[in-house]
């Protein structure tokens, strides 16, 4: 019996009712207030909840990936992440709300937390970035709690060590910050088992809150060129990905909307 089945989140009234498919892959058309909202839910009641986020690049592997493709679209509840899903998901007819970033909501996470009491485990990242980040966050929460804390540079064969480090140390969230697809593998493998209530990748967000990376100013995100800030940070190792990525959605935005128009 799958997650989804014991869970019952497939029948949550606000994902039942918000779930649209774009591009071959189902996403939630749900505000950050509102996913905040089910985070909350799902830590309260103790009611395991997996989410991830879908960006243009994302959906591109996604395609060529078969096990990523399962990995995302088996999770409870998916969120548009990147601004082109948003544009192109509107070009073609498809009512998203808004854009709801995996780091933006990490950061509301780690609010809400320090809040009701609720403690986060970090997974991924360096041991310089973590270190970062727990003492940026001992500045801005104080009476945040962190359940514990390990780094993302680990063997196959430490996983179900590490998972019962996880589940021994009675967080109620997990956050992983691993590239995908491994964030995302690694959650579908473990989430029958782990025990906090709501687990999501955050990908490269460590950083950024850890001050490893800047994070683009929010008129360059609104503007829709995060991704072109991110290239001129680490071009080398970021322009062909982005090039081959955002080659390909313009080429499959385009054919979609081409079929819409032709089956209307």
């Amino acid at each position: 019996m799958s997650t989804l089945q014991k869970t019952g989140w497939s029948n949550h009234p606000l994902l039942s009712s918000r779930r649209i498919e774009f591009l071959g892959c189902p996403m939630h058309g749900i505000t950050m207030e509102e996913t905040l909202g089910l985070a909350e839910e799902a830590m309260r009641e103790k009611r395991p909840l997996h989410h991830v986020v879908v960006n243009v690049a994302k959906l591109i592997t996604m395609r060529k990936n078969a096990e990523l493709h399962e990995d995302v679209v088996g999770a409870d509840l998916i969120n548009v992440d990147g601004i082109g899903v948003l544009w192109g998901a509107k070009l073609c007819g498809v009512e998203l709300p808004e854009r709801v970033a995996g780091v933006d909501i990490m950061l509301k996470l780690f609010e809400l937390c320090a809040k009701r009491g609720y403690r986060p485990y970090l997974l991924g990242a360096e041991q310089q970035v973590l270190d970062a980040v727990a003492s940026r966050l001992s500045k801005d929460h104080s009476r945040l709690r962190i359940a514990g804390m390990r780094n993302g540079y680990f063997k196959p064969e430490d996983e179900e060590g590490i998972v019962r480090a996880i589940n021994d140390s009675g967080a109620d969230c997990l956050l992983v910050a691993m590239p995908t697809p491994r964030k995302e593998r690694f959650l579908k493998k473990y989430r029958h088992v782990l025990k906090p209530s709501f687990v999501m990748g955050v990908g490269g967000s460590f950083d950024v809150y850890g001050g490893k990376v800047a994070r683009a100013p929010k008129l360059v995100q609104a503007l829709g060129f995060e991704w072109l800030f991110r290239v001129m940070q680490e071009p080398r190792r970021l322009w062909r990905r982005y090039y081959e990525t955002n080659t390909a959605y313009a080429v499959l935005l385009s054919q979609e909307i081409r079929r819409r128009r032709i089956h209307r």
